[in-house]
């Protein structure tokens, strides 16, 4: 399989290439020539796999030639049994057509794990064969961070920088990233928002210069096709679970930066069913402005209950529009040229492409609470305030009747314990034992101002031997 970029003048790389590279040298990103599908009969075969052997089936044909498959499934195996579920990704009813998705049963407890942790494993063995030194750079609104450092820090041939806002994240999500301290890791955080953090490392991408010979920049944020692969299969491995495919689910997702609902898109074109994709976004609403008007627009950044979430760029819905203009890179680039300089607007036939497959709802804090609140009177079951509102977005849906709704969890509650005092349940959300200790730890980061040559700088300094 090839794999060719949204802006249409980068080379087409083969996986081996695109996992090592991230973003595209023509600043776009890196979709797959072709996708592989399944049929109906297929996908009654693979209903009985457990996760790993139905991750194994889904992802085989995108490592085409990088990984042989047995390869590919000893890595797979590796990589999920470090989750603490044996199911991996559980499904909770909550109501009659509600479903749950659990996808914070791994390392950090967050749906980050699923894609970073194969990631890890896939770039240690690559970097092996190969006999390369890497350096990653991330920017974090919360989850990335740690679970970028926990799926690669046993890797022996990359230095780790992952940029974080400076006292924006909540304190566990900090401690994830911060307590987890080698000669190779290192936390800086950044005085700036998230938007600020992701734009030096895309300009960092462009521009590698700062690097010392023999040395690349590695991405681990969703603009690595790695991270976008490997969350496709627990939209298979739910709508299976759920009767596909005789029967389709609609699924709620609570969305920033565009990447996890964009698997689900791409496990729609593969052949699962999928009756409606809800794009559920808290006040940092511009994908709900974007499908309700047409208008990609830029507003400042707002502070929430909910600051994974907290991202007014959403990066992978360039992958979108490069489907929504029938694969025309000379429009995307135009468009993304144009975006550059301000807001854009996009095409009717592109939104009526997008409108066919996507719904959208804005959830504010005051809901989130509330449905945190309401979730827990009538079921006990506890909502984290990300996944809380994909749950509000999914009961106020306009479903088929007989479509089962599925709101993708995407992190523990026991990392938001502010939220979850401030919603009035009477619950404490508990870390798992492995991270009991997680605030007697030391903690190991490094505060930068909002400035690329000083990271740069630092970068430089720091890298190993």
């Amino acid at each position: 399989m090839r794999y060719i970029s949204t802006r249409g003048t980068a080379p087409a790389l083969s996986f081996e290439e695109v996992l090592l590279t991230g973003l595209a040298s023509d600043g776009g990103l890196y979709v797959p020539e072709s996708l592989p599908s399944f049929s109906a009969e297929q996908l009654e075969e693979m209903a009985s796999l457990d996760y790993p052997s139905l991750a194994h089936r889904i992802l085989l044909p995108f490592v085409d030639e990088a990984f042989s498959s047995e390869e590919l499934r000893e890595i797979i195996d590796d990589t999920y049994s470090v989750f603490r579920h044996s199911a991996v990704a559980p499904l909770v009813q909550l109501e009659h057509n509600q479903w749950v998705l659990e996808l914070f049963h791994g390392p950090t407890l967050a749906f980050k794990d699923f894609a970073l942790q194969l990631l890890g494993r896939l770039l240690d063995a690559t970097l092996k064969r190969r006999g390369e030194k890497v350096v990653i750079m991330g920017a974090t609104s919360g989850d990335t961070g740690s679970a970028a450092i926990a799926g690669c820090q046993r890797c022996e041939n990359i230095d780790i920088f992952i940029l974080h806002p400076h006292n924006r994240v909540s304190d566990v999500q900090r401690r994830q990233m911060t307590t987890l301290s080698g000669p190779t890791i290192h936390n800086l955080a950044i005085e700036g928002n998230f938007d600020d953090c992701q734009a030096m490392v895309k300009a960092s991408f462009r521009d590698q210069s700062f690097l010392p010979d023999g040395r690349s920049l590695v991405a681990v944020n969703s603009i690595n096709w790695a991270r976008i692969m490997a969350q496709i299969v627990y939209y298979f491995y739910a709508g299976l679970a759920l009767g596909a495919p005789h029967r389709a689910a609609a699924y709620s997702v609570p969305t920033g930066n565009f990447g996890d609902i964009f698997a689900g898109y791409l496990a729609a074109k593969m052949g699962l069913p999928i009756a409606q994709l809800m794009i559920a976004t808290n006040r940092n609403d511009v994908l709900h402005r974007l499908l309700s008007s047409g208008d990609y627009a830029r507003q400042a950044l707002e502070h929430t209950l909910s600051p994974s979430m907290d991202i007014t760029v959403s990066s992978n819905f360039e992958r979108l529009m490069f489907d929504l203009y029938d694969r025309d890179p000379s429009a995307i680039a135009a468009l993304m040229a144009a975006f550059d300089d301000g807001d854009i607007a996009l095409s009717e036939a592109a939104m009526s492409n997008a409108r066919a497959m996507f719904a959208s709802h804005r959830v504010d804090d005051a809901e989130t609470l509330a449905c945190i609140s309401n979730v827990w009177e009538k079921t006990g079951y506890l909502l984290d305030p990300h996944s809380a509102i994909g749950y509000a977005a999914a009961t106020l849906a306009d479903a088929k009747s007989g479509v089962p709704w599925v709101t993708l969890a995407t992190a523990h509650p026991a990392k938001f314990p502010g939220a979850i005092e401030r919603s009035g349940v009477a619950a404490v959300p508990t870390l798992p034992a492995h991270l009991s200790d997680l605030f007697d730890l030391d903690e190991h980061f490094d505060v930068l101002p909002n400035d690329m040559a000083e990271v740069h700088r630092f970068m430089s300094a720091h890298l190993g031997a």
